[in-house]
Order: C-alpha cells, then structure tokens, then sequence
C-alpha cells in the first residue's frame, strides 16, 4: 500500500477530525446568480440557495463553496468587487446569508466563500478615493499607479495586455495610468501596501466570525508585483515563468501574505481552512498549498487533459505526490465557472479548438452528447475515489452540457465583450440551473433569468432525475454516500495487471476503483460490484466506464 500524503491512518474523531475535514471533502461550488432564484427577478440569491438546501443534503456534499456574492456591477461575473464584507442587495442580505450558513450547517454541510484580493472593482471607495486624489497621493498607493510615457504621460507605461483582452493599463487623465490585469473595472491593488495587507485580515476575520468555515483565494499567485523601472516588455514577461521572478505572478514574496494568512486561520477553532486558485507550473503549487500558508491548491490539470488514461493516471500521480510534498491533500476538479462543462468537453474528438467550437455555437464539430455524458460520469466517478478532496460544480450532478449556442445579445462575459467578439467567453458554462421539467426558466425562477435557459435542459431537470434510478444525479447520490462510508487514509494502490487503456486502483478497506478509457470491453477484477457509471452486461467492464468493487479487507 502506497502513502500519497503526510496522513497514513484514519483521521481521529473529535476536533482533530474537525480540523482535517478539508482533506478529503466533497466540494459543491455554487454560482449564486445562476443556482435558484427565490424572487422571480432573473438573479439567482441567498433565499434560493436556502431553499434548496435540501437537494445538496440529499447529494451528500460535505462543504458548498459560494462564489462571490459581494456589491459588484458585474464587469466580470461578481469578480468585481464594491465590498468585501458585504453582500449585492439582488442576492441578499447578510441576515439572509446567516439563514443559508445556518440552514447548511444544520445539514451537515461547510461553507466556503470566494475572497478576490487582487483587485477590487473600479467603484470600490478606495478606488473613488484614488481617482479623486492627485497623482503621489496616499489614496493612491493602495493600487498600482504609474506615470505613463511620452511627454505629457500619454503613452501606457508598458506594452502589457490583459486577460480579457485590450491593453493592461488604464488612463485617468491627469498622465497616470492604473494597472488592471483582468477588465479596466478590476483595478489591481497594491499589495506593499499596509492599507491593503490589514483591510483584507479584516475581512477574513469578518467573515470567519459570521461562521465561514473557509475561503477560495481567487488569483492567490498575482497579488505580489515586482514593477521596479524600466517595466519589462510584454515579450519578455514569460521568460521569467516557474521560478519565482516573475514581474506579475508567482512571486515568492506573495508567501509572505500567506503566512500571515495562516497565523489568522490558527486562531480559530476549528482552524479556518483555504484553497488556492493558482495557475501556477506544478512543481510551483505545493509552496501555496503549504500548512504554513492557505493548505490547500487547485489541481486543474484534468480541465486540461484528454479523455486518455496514459493522460489521467500520469496527472493523477503527479498531483499525489504534490500533496505528499506539501503535506495538503490534492484536489480534483473536472468543471467550475471558467471552463467548457465536461460532459461537452468529453463530446469532442481529441485535440478540438474549444474557443472556435464555441464561436461555431457548438456545431463545428457537432458533439457525440451520448458519448460525452457517458465519459462524464465515468470521470465522476473516478475522482470519487482518488484520495483528496473532490469540487463539484453545481449542475454536473444533472450532467449540465455546456450552452454553446447562446445568442450573442445574451453574453456578459468580458473575454467576450473585450475581445470584440471574437470569443464567446464563460456564459455557456454559468446557465441557470434546470430545477423542473417546465415553466419559462424550468423552475429556476418565475418568468426570466439573466441568461435563457434552454428548452433542451428540461430533459436533466432535478425533479425528473430525482424518480429516475438510472439518472446522473441519482449516480452522484450514491457515490457520494458510498464514498463517504469507504473513505479512510489517505492512500492509493495502482493495480497493474490491467490493459493500457485502463486506470485501476485499490484504496484502504478493500475499495477498488476501475476506469475503462477504451472502445472495447476490459476485464473486470474479482469482487463485488458496488457502483457503476453505467450499465454492466456481464463482459468486464464496457467502454468508457468506471466500476467501483469491493473485495474484502487490505491493511490500511
């Protein structure tokens, strides 16, 4: 038996438990605008999520994960952000977000919540201030300001772009220019602030004593910047990638923050937990998944890999023995708000140009739906039981495809708005959730939503997959249910007298994992079936499919 993580033994109960619950966790993310909407106004809010409470109870996740739900004018999806420490009246109220972490709580569920330090929206009061005071003023330092060239500061100061397109600097008409790596909405805070390194302990503590078990760092690796003159070009910004120098991202100093991150976590009891979204080489992630610093880091190698087992077991080798080296847990993601859902993803030959597909509305080439839902469930389930914690991102558990052809008129993402058009952007994969079989938006809200929910959705509506025994989400029940009864040490066991296009594996307790990525049947190992991501003819295991067995008591 293999150890893949500092933990050999099953966790102790008690608080000890308590304090580790993270590890092994099955996440649930929950895009608010787009889960449930309790007053008919086309946004999703607090109310809704309250009020389906029961449905992720039923599901069996252990912790919802809430993307932002701050003030925001929705330059980019709520990302945003006015406030930190308060909530968009079209979602809510913070008593309305006491309801929901009570009524979670009361169902065995953990919240965490999305913090955005890297920069807040351009109608943040600091950002105001900023604006309405001189250049070299104290409102200023607090985000990245710069003289621009040229004589009279007309030119930006560097050639950089940004993420969503269009220059990275902003004008402000007095000769300076503002940095924004995302939209011109998303000024970047200056993170050698004072200002900027208390305010955001504020924050943390404000939400950790409101009751927030933990937090999703959303960009954790750009927050520290090296912008000593002369600013490189955009050209040379890459070749400073994977060792710590780079100008913008992934800075070793940005551990700093962390640490100080942590020493707030500690206080608490139980401590207060954090995952990092750092898209960062892979020999880079451990140092922020720390337990010196926020403990746990996205692995979001398999939004990126084809559906291939040579591809699968390398990743998830690789990411094991990550954990192993931070002393977190790895964790597994297969969608979330910034990616083509997999069950499309999985439609598609090998190799397809994902953002031309999308410009294509979904045509070019036309998925295999069958196929790619079929892989999808056999992906599920293969994560399942890997050792870590597990994200889901609302709707899979439907088997959600991917909304490829929503009219242009409909789209708010900024890679589409700033890119002319020229990309479709996230709003495919942000859909509102199909709760019923009928109604004008299946039972999200009463008339409309923010983005049309497709008639082809009624067929993955929850009420008709909740009496079908065959469907995804009653697949999603009971793995997560007998994932939870199997889970033990942290440990993995690669079996390997299987076919190359076969990834099997054996956890403690006798728990076997068998994932068949071929066209053709593959032999099925001795013991007793527990769970299947499809139908079993009785020839091993079909094409495209996970079994799950049972084969007695190994020692753990």
């Amino acid at each position: 038996m293999t150890t893949v993580t500092g933990i050999d033994q099953v966790l102790a109960a008690g608080s000890a438990q308590d304090a580790t619950w993270w590890r092994q966790a099955v996440v649930y993310q929950i895009y608010p605008r787009s889960f449930a909407d309790s007053n008919g106004d086309g946004v999703g809010d607090l109310r809704g999520i309250t009020a389906r409470v029961d449905h992720l109870r039923d599901l069996g996740v252990d912790a919802v994960w809430l993307s932002p739900f701050y003030p925001s004018a929705l330059a980019d999806g709520g990302y945003d952000v006015d406030d930190h420490r308060a909530v968009d009246p079209r979602i809510g109220t913070l008593d309305d977000l006491d309801a929901m972490r009570t009524a979670l709580r009361a169902a065995g569920i953990r919240l965490v919540v999305d913090i955005v330090p890297n920069h807040t929206s351009n109608r943040h009061a600091w950002f105001r201030e900023a604006l309405a005071s001189p250049p070299g003023s104290r409102a200023r330092q607090r985000y990245v300001f710069r003289r621009g060239r040229g004589a009279h500061g007309e030119l930006p100061p560097s050639d950089w772009t940004a993420s969503f397109g269009g220059p990275a600097w902003e004008p402000v008409g007095d000769g300076e220019w503002y940095l924004h790596l995302f939209a011109p909405e998303q000024p970047d805070l200056n993170w050698a602030d004072d200002d900027v390194r208390a305010d955001f302990l504020r924050t943390l503590a404000f939400w950790a004593d409101r009751g927030v078990d933990g937090f999703r760092i959303d960009v954790a690796h750009a927050l520290v910047k090296d912008l000593t003159e002369p600013l490189p070009s955009q050209a040379e910004l890459d070749a400073h990638l994977g060792d710590g120098t780079h100008p913008l991202q992934d800075r070793d100093e940005v551990h700093e923050i962390y640490r100080e991150w942590r020493r707030l976590f500690d206080r608490y009891d139980p401590p207060r937990t954090a995952v990092a979204e750092a898209w960062v080489p892979a020999h880079r992630r451990a140092r922020y998944a720390s337990p010196q610093g926020l403990g746990q880091a996205f692995n979001f190698d398999l939004l990126e890999s084809p559906w291939d087992a040579a591809a699968f077991a390398s990743i998830i080798e690789k990411n094991l023995a990550l954990a192993h080296e931070s002393g977190a847990s790895s964790t597994w993601v297969l969608s979330n708000h910034d990616v083509v859902r997999h069950a499309s993803r999985y439609a598609l030959p090998t190799g397809t140009d994902l953002t031309a597909w999308l410009n294509a509305d979904g045509t070019d080439p036309a998925p295999d739906e069958a196929r790619g839902l079929r892989r999808a469930r056999a992906a599920t389930l293969l994560i399942l039981a890997l050792p870590g914690s597990a994200y889901l991102y609302q709707g899979e558990e439907l088997g959600l495809p991917e909304v490829a052809d929503l009219p242009r008129d409909a789209l708010a993402d900024p890679t589409h708005l700033r890119s002319g058009g020229a990309q479709k952007g996230r709003d495919g994969c942000r859909v509102p959730l199909p709760w019923t079989s009928h109604g004008p938006t299946l039972g999200f809200g009463d008339q409309h939503a923010h983005l049309p929910v497709p008639a082809s959705f009624a067929r993955f509506a929850a009420d008709a997959q909740a009496a079908d025994e065959s469907s995804t989400l009653a697949l999603y029940r009971k793995a997560l249910a007998e994932r939870r009864r199997r889970q033990t040490g942290e440990m993995l066991e690669w079996l390997t007298d299987v076919p190359p296009t076969v990834v099997a594996f054996r956890r403690p307790g006798g728990w076997t994992s068998v994932t068949n990525f071929g066209t053709t049947p593959a032999p099925l190992p001795a013991g007793q079936v527990v769970l299947a991501s499809g139908p079993l003819d009785g020839t091993g295991v079909p094409a495209e499919t996970t079994v799950w067995l049972e084969q007695g008591t190994t020692d753990a």
